[in-house]
């Protein structure tokens, strides 16, 4: 079974996170399988328009910490799984067509990276978002440390990551970070409505805005997440991660 599926509805894709029974958490598994599935939503002819979201509980829990033993036993290793989790940025904010998230329960760590590199976000009443990457050693790898400065500043930015509090959908509208918050069970019609009528403008004419929004963003995104990857990198290596993150999932941090 893939842990990402690509459907499509119309002129609309939709983008599913398929792991529910660990509220799809990242796995290296599910980081192939999302590549492909949104690879094939960006290539696919008749799409005009992306939606992703999760199935079951959650958006996204972040990293699948019950995997950092695998991740992080070499070199090699942390590279590859640092690599596939910014491809994801890549895929989402680089490809042609617009990505609207259906995002809903948690949002951690990588799944708000994810959250925040969408084009536009159909939040939720129930979603909560919030990084623990700083608590357990870890560092973020979405692009964000160039994204959030631009929405919200350098001494918000230094707050929402370094303290990683966990933030409402409310409170991620009130900053400006998604643009809808709906009852739960409205969620996937709102974004795919929302989507269905981005498909109603001229295809080209959304490419090209996407593609001037983010061609100045581009080489500072890359730069960022170049640095991120190579922080990431040495924090995975760093035996501080591994007795905080071993600590965690005995439920004592």
């Amino acid at each position: 079974m893939s842990f990402a599926t690509h459907t499509i509805e119309g002129a609309v894709s939709i983008v599913t996170l398929q792991r529910p029974e660990r509220l799809n958490a990242i796995s290296g598994t599910l980081l192939v399988d999302l590549h492909a599935a949104l690879q094939a939503a960006q290539n696919e002819p008749a799409t005009r328009a992306i939606v992703f979201t999760g199935a079951g509980r959650a958006f996204c829990a972040g990293d699948d910490l019950k995997e950092f033993g695998e991740q992080s036993e070499s070199p090699a290793a942390i590279a590859e799984h640092c690599e596939r989790i910014q491809q994801i940025t890549r895929d989402i904010m680089f490809g042609p067509k617009l990505v609207i998230g259906a995002v809903h329960g948690y949002a951690v760590g990588g799944g708000f990276e994810w959250v925040l590199n969408c084009d536009m976000v159909v939040a939720a009443d129930t979603l909560v978002c919030f990084f623990p990457e700083m608590a357990l050693g870890h560092f973020v790898t979405g692009g964000v440390t160039h994204l959030l400065p631009q929405a919200l500043g350098h001494q918000r930015t230094m707050e929402l990551i370094v303290l990683g509090e966990r933030q409402s959908a409310a409170d991620l509208k009130a900053l400006g970070l998604v643009n809808r918050v709906v009852p739960a069970d409205q969620m996937l019609p709102t974004a795919l409505a929302l989507a269905a009528e981005v498909a109603t403008r001229s295809a080209g004419a959304t490419a090209r805005l996407k593609r001037v929004l983010t061609s100045g963003l581009g080489p500072r995104i890359e730069e960022a997440l170049a640095a991120e990857g190579k922080a990431a990198n040495a924090c995975f290596a760093d035996p501080d991660t591994a007795e905080r993150i071993g600590v965690f999932t005995q439920g004592r941090l």
